[in-house]
């Protein structure tokens, strides 16, 4: 992780994400704790936003949002790499079908 420092020993923290209890270790708690608080967050907003209560659906849009802030943060031109949840929502709806169809 960026912000982990190689002096600080390591440290165990529980986190939880989405209702669901991780526990994580690395050398900087307070860094694993607001990021995970990040994480929540953005699952909960896409779940808003959606119709599922599939938490590994939630977790792979909420992923893509974040894939989408990096990729926009890296671009010089704001316009490259924006992904939007709509676009991606459809994307997803169909590999899931497709997943769905392969494993029947």
């Amino acid at each position: 992780m960026a912000a982990e420092s190689t002096n600080n020993p390591m440290e165990f923290v529980t986190v939880e994400i989405y209702d669901q209890l991780y526990h994580l270790a690395g050398n900087n708690a307070p860094y694993l704790r607001e990021l995970a608080r990040q994480v929540d967050a953005k699952m909960r907003a896409v779940a808003a936003q959606g119709h599922t209560a599939d938490s590994l659906r939630v977790a792979v849009l909420a992923a893509l949002n974040f894939a989408d802030e990096l990729s926009q943060a890296r671009s010089a031109d704001p316009t490259v790499g924006r992904l939007r949840t709509s676009c991606l929502n459809g994307l997803l709806d169909e590999v899931l079908e497709e997943a769905r169809k392969t494993a029947s």
